[in-house]
């Protein structure tokens, strides 16, 4: 049996003054309009993935505050993790990228160079966040 309580309405509410729904026609966007999984080709699911993890560990550098030294998101170790599975996967899926290959790998980079920079004591060339899938970044 399945329980579907929380889609019911609260007691005592009238359904019409709940909020509107997403996928409701009267927002504009019908059920029919969400992709399926399946039909999103690879590339731009890996993409959409590679793009997340370059965005967090941005983040997690504190490259999206003013003074990134200061941001109260600033976690380095979150970041290399960020930036190791990025580099994995960036490593992983380059031949199946195709156009999206480079622009993604420059990012890498570009994430492990502030994170070298960010560093106190910085990792050892080729030690670094992701260095050994990608080699040494300098």
């Amino acid at each position: 049996m399945r329980d579907d309580s929380f889609n019911a309405a609260e007691p005592g509410s009238d359904s019409q003054d709940s909020p509107e729904r997403p996928d409701s026609p009267e927002s504009g966007e019908s059920p029919d309009d969400v992709r399926e999984l399946h039909s999103i080709p690879s590339v731009e699911i890996i993409s959409r993935a590679a793009v997340m993890l370059m965005s967090a560990a941005a983040e997690r550098l504190g490259l999206a505050h003013e003074d990134p030294d200061s941001s109260p998101l600033r976690d380095l170790d979150e970041a290399r993790r960020l930036i190791t599975a990025l580099a994995g996967l960036v490593t992983a899926s380059g031949e199946y990228l195709g156009l999206h290959a480079a622009p993604l790998r420059d990012g890498l980079q570009s994430l492990q160079k502030a994170f070298r920079e960010a560093s106190a004591v910085p990792d050892a060339p080729g030690q670094g966040p992701g260095e050994k899938y990608t080699g040494p970044v300098y």
